[in-house]
């Protein structure tokens, strides 16, 4: 089964906003077995829509579209999904409703005409509740294909695919088994691993298939299957991933389940009642935003302390300044110094530390652009890792974060 994405809007083409919403339904629809032919992006115009439909349909089984659902002489989606499918707009009292209730609650404005337009939707179209918005979902059941059309904020269009569309794909298309496991690899190249492996690469069976995910330090290895029989697929993959684990057995470092290692600490930290803190320089309070962003962080993370300046490292987390004159501001021993330090100021069990210098010119310390301390404190005891990051400044601060996170799970799971 095969789907095509077409978002619309002029602010995606002018780059004014970046489309994140096709790569959550991509993701989303990949759970369920449904391959994503193409993704396309259009202008807020009747006819390039329309061909992008007609184009669609002639190639996929399910065509989701987002964006152009408001109630602005921009948005046309509406109308164009009309004149498409030879319908009308009609008003919806549900939808309607659902409107003025949100202006009533919500929304200090008084509600207008163009905003009760909301509630035209076309007459043959099934609606699809949007619980946070204004603009429902639709569902259209064409010659060829399905058509479901989305809001274009991405929140309400993530809980409207989760709660309704999702479950009704499911319950009508009959879809094959699509599964997938991860190795995450450190410290050699794809190119590297790829001569490595070639071997068992070339002796995979046909129905899997071998990807190659750098990003940041580490080289992803995602090996995919396609069947019929769930329990032939798992048995497939479980067996091709234990002849790839021996040949890099030295770069291993986990296998990742598909979600992002923030979630993956949030889940080991609570289950092992444990507490983080954080105490970061050159990061400048990344490493605390990636991890509070997970829902259910409250339980384990007890705060940090961004210690940009050099005062602040020997003044709030009380780095002796004895041991930045000995060692410079960036160094193994400062950076162990913060985590015990932040650990014991905010009583956590575990703490991360980072310094280094992330350019792109030197500041405190006489050090390289590119080299980096990361040091995690636990029941344990201590220690620091030196890492040259390269000598871009945003690849620097997140591959950081990324090794700060493997540290932190590797020392975690010894508790």
């Amino acid at each position: 089964m095969q789907a095509e994405i077409i978002t619309i809007g002029d602010e995606i083409l002018i780059g004014q906003i970046v489309d994140t919403n096709s790569a959550y339904l991509a993701s989303e629809l990949h759970k369920i077995g449904v391959s994503v032919y193409q993704i396309s992006s259009v202008q807020d115009e009747r006819q390039h829509i329309l061909n992008a439909l007609a184009e669609a349909e002639s190639r996929a089984d399910i065509i989701l579209l987002t964006g152009g659902l408001g109630p602005t002489k921009d948005d046309i989606t509406k109308h164009t999904l009309c004149e498409y499918f030879s319908d009308e707009l009609v008003e919806n009292p549900a939808v309607l409703e659902h409107v003025e209730y949100l202006f009533r609650t919500y929304i200090s404005t008084p509600i207008s005409d163009l905003n009760r337009r909301q509630a035209l939707v076309p007459s043959r179209a099934e609606v699809l509740h949007n619980q946070f918005g204004t603009a429902p979902g639709i569902w259209m059941q064409g010659k060829e294909a399905v058509f479901v059309s989305l809001p274009g904020v991405p929140f309400e269009m993530k809980r409207l695919f989760h709660d309704q569309v999702r479950p009704k794909i499911v319950s009508t298309f009959n879809r094959p088994v699509l599964l997938h496991r991860t190795l995450i690899t450190y410290g050699l190249g794809e190119s590297a691993i790829a001569e490595r492996i070639s071997d068992w690469e070339d002796g995979l069976p046909e129905h899997l298939k071998l990807a190659y995910l750098p990003n940041l330090g580490r080289v992803r290895l995602r090996l995919s299957g396609r069947g019929a029989d769930l329990a032939l697929l798992e048995q497939d993959l479980a067996q091709q991933i234990n002849g790839l684990k021996p040949l890099i057995s030295d770069i291993l470092f986990g296998e990742e389940d598909g979600e992002p290692l923030e979630k993956t600490l949030q889940k080991i930290f609570t289950a092992k009642e444990a507490t983080l803190a954080v105490a970061e320089s050159f990061t400048g309070g990344r490493i605390a935003a990636q991890l509070t962003a997970v829902p259910g962080a409250s339980a384990y993370f007890r705060g940090g302390v961004v210690s940009y300046a050099t005062e602040v490292k020997t003044g709030l987390l009380r780095v002796s300044q004895d041991l930045v004159d000995a060692h410079s501001v960036v160094s193994s021993e400062v950076a162990k110094a913060m985590a015990e330090n932040v650990r014991d100021l905010l009583h956590a069990d575990f703490a991360v530390a980072t310094t280094g210098n992330a350019g792109p010119t030197k500041g405190d310390a006489d050090t390289p652009v590119g080299e980096v301390y990361i040091a995690v404190a636990g029941p344990g005891g201590s220690y620091a890792e030196s890492f040259t990051m390269g000598n871009h400044r945003e690849r620097i601060v997140q591959k950081s974060v990324h090794k700060a996170f493997e540290m932190l799970q590797r020392e975690i799971l010894k508790f």
